[in-house]
């Protein structure tokens, strides 16, 4: 089955440099203009995966992405953002809006396609028919469903890859290169800073609320997830373990 890339780009020669390097490599690629016209394609259209540019002409990459992450029917539809914008401040907002992955302009077109390839990878990835649990937290790894207490919540597609994989490490600390590899499969030949984890960390405490205590930060090494205690009690979301 061909998979379906929206390029939601007001910059025309940008949309046809990006459509030449897609399209050999077998996807269909389907184009907006702005803001408005990106959020009735991806409703139309229904694509596989979104390459967002941020500045748009009437409606702006951010609030763009805080409408498909909004919806249930989009909440984990890769995004990818594109933008002439470098500023860190830029970078970690989309992240915590649920952006995907990050590229700035000018962009090497090559390593472009190669995280397209990355994103639609993993979530084309079959999730295995079991679920996970601890506390009142539990992971329907089939049908990629999160709820707290019966409750569903909304993870992305980064988000639950996360969770999935600290769950299943049972209270081994992970670095944040090891997460990085496993959850954004980048080597070394592609440039992602450590930083995009953190990011990812905080947003994914937050929407598990209490149950978010259970990430606990190892200073200079990661992460772990405390899957021992029945009950997590109140507590700051960045608590360190000395480990």
């Amino acid at each position: 089955m061909v998979q379906k890339i929206l390029i939601v780009e007001d910059e025309h020669g940008v949309v046809h440099l990006l459509k030449s390097r897609l399209e050999p490599e077998g996807f269909q690629v389907i184009a907006a203009y702005n803001g408005q016209e990106g959020l009735r394609a991806v409703t139309e259209g229904r694509p596989d995966l979104v390459i967002l540019d941020l500045t748009l002409p009437d409606l702006d990459g951010f609030e763009f992405c805080r409408r498909i992450r909004g919806q249930a029917e989009t909440a984990r539809l890769p995004i990818l953002v594109l933008s002439g914008r470098a500023e860190e401040v830029d970078k970690v907002v989309m992240l915590e809006l649920g952006a995907d992955d990050y590229v700035t302009k000018p962009f090497n077109a090559k390593e472009l396609v190669a995280r397209v390839k990355t994103l639609l990878r993993r979530v084309s990835a079959p999730a295995l028919p079991r679920m996970l649990r601890v506390g009142t937290l539990e992971v329907d790894l089939d049908r990629y469903m999160v709820s707290i207490a019966g409750q569903p919540i909304t993870l992305t597609s980064k988000e639950f890859e996360l969770l999935k994989i600290l769950l299943e490490a049972k209270e081994r600390t992970l670095s944040r290169a090891f997460l990085l590899e496993r959850v954004w499969e980048y080597g070394e030949e592609l440039d992602i800073e450590t930083r995009t984890v953190d990011v990812h960390i905080r947003s994914l405490r937050k929407k598990l609320a209490s149950e978010g205590d259970r990430i606990i930060t190892v200073r200079n090494v990661g992460y772990r997830l405390d899957t021992t205690s029945p009950q997590v009690n109140p507590a700051p979301k960045d608590k360190v373990s000395q480990k």
